[in-house]
């Protein structure tokens, strides 16, 4: 019996001997695992650049060759230039300005100058210098997000706050979601913009803004007669009730109290001025607040920055040539690599 008692303990350490061997093993099998995802990384980042490297001469001459092509293209190729006007639509205008948009690129795509010389109210000579229009989210400060995100979680059902907190919500956030907008005009021409904003002025003005506006002058109307009912009502209740203290301290009625033990007590009419006061400040302060918001959305959408009158040359990547060949030509230089790479092994494949 005494000699077993020992064992048990040595029983102990191999089991955790093993337990930690595994562990280890767990580990190293881990460390090899993203050591072989860097290796192929690494081995792939070489075996892209390998061909430029044995072939770097003739890339040398290529580089060389397409930015000296850019450059003298930059130079030849009329230069394009673009303003921005930022506007704020109301009446749910934004989705026809939207639609307008990819209509006006459409039709200067297709050459459709006479069109657009309608719809800008400018001569077609102006109208062939359009290169297109593109619409983004204007600028918005951090204190704007968070009151459209307050409003956003107040619109929908309490469970699914959780589930879209502000950062996804910034994340999942659509252009239809802005509130501000920024229309970008391109043109050749430098000082043709100022010309385009009478035909924005007729986008935001379409059959479904007109309706709404109507819909929402018909709503304030009713709520504004509403609450100017209410303010006369409690106007006559507190000179009900001013009449009734005035009475009260002219006529100075006493009556008995309910025991012998009371002395006289004076009757007083219960009046609640203070709550109404309260009420009265309450519907007054929804009266204003509709009443500016009325005179805040009264046109169909605000310019907060004009189109300039000269434009700014666009020198985005897309239109400085001097890189973009260069650039072009190490990609197809890369992919014809690989395509004879693939055919190479295709053909000696068995």
């Amino acid at each position: 019996m005494s000699e077993k008692l020992p064992q048990q303990p040595n029983n102990e350490e191999v089991d955790l001997g093993q337990l930690f061997n595994a562990i280890g093993n767990l580990f190293q099998r881990l460390f090899n695992f993203i050591g072989s995802i860097f290796k192929g990384i690494f081995s792939a980042i070489i075996y892209t650049i390998k061909p430029l490297v044995e072939n770097f001469k003739l890339v040398v001459v290529a580089i060389i060759l397409t930015g000296v092509l850019g450059y003298i293209l930059e130079k030849i190729k009329e230069p394009i230039y673009y303003s921005e006007m930022v506007v704020k639509p109301y009446f749910d205008s934004k989705y026809q300005l939207s639609n307008n948009i990819n209509y006006y690129n459409a039709l200067i795509g297709s050459g459709n100058v006479k069109e657009l010389s309608s719809i800008f109210e400018i001569d077609t000579l102006n109208a062939k210098e359009l290169k297109g229009f593109t619409l983004e989210p204007g600028p918005e400060t951090q204190n704007d997000l968070f009151v459209e995100y307050d409003e956003y979680v107040k619109s929908i059902d309490t469970s699914l706050v959780d589930e879209l907190n502000y950062k996804d919500y910034l994340d999942k956030r659509e252009l239809m979601s802005s509130r501000v907008f920024a229309i970008k005009a391109k043109s050749s021409k430098i000082d043709i913009f100022t010309k385009l904003q009478n035909g924005f002025i007729k986008t935001f003005e379409n059959d479904f803004s007109i309706h709404q506006k109507r819909v929402r002058d018909t709503m304030a109307y009713i709520q504004r007669s509403t609450l100017t009912t209410e303010l006369s009502r409690l106007d006559t209740i507190q000179k009900t009730y001013l009449e009734a203290i005035k009475n009260e301290s002219q006529n100075q009625n006493l009556a008995l109290g309910t025991g012998s033990m009371f002395p006289l007590l004076e009757e007083k009419t219960v009046t609640k001025e203070y709550e109404l006061f309260i009420k009265e400040q309450g519907i007054r302060r929804e009266l204003n607040e509709l009443n500016r918001t009325i005179a805040e959305e009264n046109t169909f959408f605000d310019i907060l920055a004009p189109f300039d009158k000269l434009g700014i040359k666009d020198t985005s990547f897309s239109h400085r040539y001097s890189l973009l060949f260069p650039a072009l030509a190490l990609v197809v230089f890369l992919l014809v690599f690989l395509v004879l790479k693939v055919f190479n092994f295709i053909k000696d494949y068995e």
